[in-house]
């Protein structure tokens, strides 16, 4: 099995657990949340999640493929039309530095561009 290459944004805390996403040897993105004791793995397209960081970019949460939804207690949810049964969970400060990340450009070589 391929070790992937994880990466958190760099507004997360140094040792704070994060979103965490990976470009896998099949082609596919993938996300995940650090802290999640079941290590949910959302699995997107390079095209999906190119098109989900140009959302981010303008302002807009979710995109064709990618859905995110407010969750109870603070949370965020995040699923992918790939894997919809798939949902990564994580909070709204960790939701707010991947997306600042995204917004700086720290994902895109992820989506092969």
């Amino acid at each position: 099995m391929t070790e992937l290459a994880w990466q958190k944004s760099s507004y997360c805390g140094e040792g704070e657990s994060c979103l965490h996403a990976a470009a896998a040897p099949d082609g596919t993105v993938e996300l995940t949340e650090s802290s999640d004791p079941a290590r949910t793995v959302l699995t997107t397209t390079r095209a999906t999640w190119a098109s989900w960081l140009q959302a981010l970019k303008a302002g807009d949460t979710s995109a064709a493929g990618i859905e995110v939804e407010a969750a109870p207690h603070d949370g965020i949810r995040i699923r992918s039309a790939e894997t919809p049964s798939h949902v990564v969970t994580t909070t709204s400060k960790k939701w707010h530095a991947f997306v600042l990340g995204a917004q700086d450009g720290e994902f895109d070589h992820l989506a092969g561009t």
